[in-house]
């Protein structure tokens, strides 16, 4: 009696960093990307708009820069709502090409580059910056870079929002540290997209960021936990200025 062939389930090939970000663009599996705004932007848009010294930062044609605009979605926003131009860059092509699709007519240029690289842009050019969950996949020199980047490029008086995980108080921090631990101190490897991730706590962001700016206003998300179980994941907000000295 002939044996019945032993068939081996080929284990599914992990793909990692930029090839990551491509596939969850035109394939998602593991993340839900949303093609509206960030709610923490929006709200940083509130804030901007009721304080006199810095509701002028939003007039039209003011431009913004989005380290990590993925598919443009918050670059978008501020165009639609408030008419300012935008400049991009995502280290997937993937994201930039939806973003150029869905930014057809507005004031917005988009580049396929790292967060980490120089910008093509000028000295003092930009009324806001942004940093919404990107600089965590840089290493320490990138990540100073990037800050010292979006420094360069803002007007005096402009802005910085970032956006981070946050390592205070955070379960899922603790386990993926002491779990998938990266060659850097306080990062670890992200087990599905195989990248390193560093993440702060709220007294290193904040003296991370004022060496070069002002903090100006800082919201934390909770702690995420019920029964001492990990639920979301902590996130940290900071409003920062660029002086006018």
């Amino acid at each position: 009696m002939a044996r019945k062939p032993n068939f081996v389930r080929k284990k599914k090939r992990k793909v990692h960093g930029a090839t990551f970000w491509d596939t969850e663009y035109t394939n998602p599996q593991h993340l839900k990307l949303s093609d509206n705004v960030s709610e923490d932007l929006a709200k940083f848009t509130r804030w901007l708009g009721r304080n006199d010294e810095s509701a002028h930062l939003l007039t039209a044609g003011n431009s913004v820069v989005d380290a990590g605009c993925g598919n443009g979605r918050n670059l978008i926003f501020l165009a639609r709502e408030f008419g300012l131009k935008g400049f991009g860059v995502d280290i997937s092509s993937a994201a930039i090409a939806q973003a150029k699709k869905l930014s057809t007519d507005l004031p917005i240029n988009y580049v396929v580059g790292s967060a980490g690289d120089l910008l093509p842009v000028p000295d003092e050019s930009q009324a806001l910056v942004l940093d919404m969950m990107t600089s965590h996949f840089l290493e320490r020199a990138g990540r100073e870079q990037l800050r010292d980047e979006l420094f360069r490029v803002l007007t005096p008086g402009g802005y910085i929002f970032m956006k981070t995980f946050l390592k205070d108080e955070d379960l899922h921090t603790a386990r993926l540290l002491k779990d998938f631990p990266s060659t850097e101190e306080g990062a670890y490897i992200h087990p599905v997209m195989g990248v390193a991730e560093y993440v702060y706590s709220e007294e290193e962001l904040v003296a991370f960021l004022s060496e070069k700016f002002i903090v100006r206003k800082i919201y934390r998300s909770h702690k995420h936990a019920f029964h001492g179980q990990a639920r979301k994941r902590r996130t940290i907000s900071i409003y920062a200025e660029k002086d006018y000295k």
